[in-house]
């Protein structure tokens, strides 16, 4: 079966953000049973690690601390 280009750019698109919304829960959820309620601060650093590779916000949430974490990855204040 052949399908159209724009066909396969959409469908790419979608499974990309598929990929990104399902890091997106796992982050959180990680965040959450670590830290609890997901704050103001804890919740700019989310989109951070969703960027990263899935292998490396797995083996970065589990070892950094609540203030790591913010340095590391939470925005500046001069953004």
């Amino acid at each position: 079966m052949i399908l159209s280009p724009a066909y396969e750019k959409s469908r790419n698109q979608a499974m990309l953000q598929g990929r990104l919304e399902t890091q997106r829960v796992f982050v959180k959820s990680w965040l959450q049973s670590r830290f609890g309620e997901i704050d103001k601060a804890l919740s700019q650093v989310v989109e951070s690690l969703v960027q990263l590779p899935p292998e490396e916000s797995t083996r970065l949430l589990p070892k950094l601390f609540r203030e790591e974490l913010l340095a590391r990855f939470g925005k500046k204040k001069s953004q």
